[in-house]
């Protein structure tokens, strides 16, 4: 019996990786073979969605589909693929929230107070990010786009240094995935001053949305699971059913819920439309901000 490979565009132990093994385990039982998780970092989590465009549409080669596919679409450079033409979608896993993070030094306690001074000290305010175009990044573009408030983004070289510069305050805010800033909020080492997503995270209940204060603002890295396009229909729908059944068991459900994302339930062609409306959003982000680079 084949082993079916999971392949992940990020190193292992980030957000991605650990959603990826999580199905990979849960996928295993189900179906009653292995299927092993397969990193192959680089390029923003390009050379994994190639690779996975190029292999055979058997069903034998998954693809950990995460918010840089949606971001890379629209990202300048030459890519061999289109991935709303390549990749078909399989399922939904989770709809993570980022949180709008600053340093216990910041005086704004609310995101109307940070946004007023920001607008008062231009320049002032330092938004750190995890990367050029990273999920991070484009979520620090949104607000600016959506509020103009003129914040100096500056990058680090992924999300544990721009942390760190962070809690250091050599930045004074920042956007960083749940999973990896609740740790920080609840030992008070930085503020959540909002969540990213329409509604509020039952992981910080008390934290308000950013759309509390910016009318229209979403953003989140929605993570799932797709298969080269070609791939027979009954394939899709085996995998799509069993991992909508990971929803419905509880040991699972708790598992998931505990990276700090919500789940995401439903059909292929409902997580299309899902990846198909990011793509357009987080396009006209880039574009708004290689304007503002311009």
């Amino acid at each position: 019996m084949h082993t079916l490979r999971l392949v992940v565009g990020f190193p292992a132990g980030g957000p991605n990786d650990t959603l990826a093994r999580l199905i990979a385990e849960w996928l295993s039982r189900r179906l009653g073979q292995t299927v092993a998780v397969e990193n192959q970092p680089g390029n923003a989590g390009n050379i994994a969605t190639a690779a996975v465009v190029r292999a055979p549409p058997d069903g034998h080669t998954l693809l950990l589909v995460g918010p840089a596919n949606a971001i890379s679409a629209s990202i300048p450079g030459k890519l061999d693929f289109v991935f709303l033409r390549d990749i078909a979608p399989v399922a939904g896993i989770t709809r993570e929230p980022l949180v709008l993070l600053v340093h216990p030094s910041v005086s704004a306690g609310t995101v109307a107070e940070l946004i007023a001074d920001a607008k008062a000290n231009p320049g002032k305010v330092r938004m750190a990010s995890t990367g050029t175009w990273s999920s991070p990044h484009v979520t620090g573009e949104l607000f600016r786009m959506l509020t103009g408030v003129a914040v100096e983004i500056v990058q680090y070289g992924g999300g544990g240094p721009a942390l760190k510069a962070l809690a250091a305050g050599d930045a004074q805010m920042m956007f960083e995935p749940m999973s990896a800033a609740i740790g920080l909020v609840r030992t008070g080492k930085l503020r959540a001053l909002a969540v990213t997503t329409a509604t509020r995270s039952p992981a910080l209940p008390d934290v308000p949305t950013v759309a509390e204060t910016v009318p229209g603002y979403e953003a989140s890295a929605v993570t799932g699971i797709g298969l080269p396009r070609g791939t027979p229909d009954e394939i899709v729908e085996r995998l799509n059913r069993e991992i909508n059944a990971a929803f419905t068991d509880e040991a699972m459900r708790a598992k998931l819920l505990d990276t700090g994302g919500m789940l995401l339930p439903g059909t292929p062609p409902e997580f299309g439309k899902l990846l198909a409306d990011e793509t357009e959003k987080w396009g006209k982000v880039v574009r708004f901000a290689r304007g503002q680079e311009r």
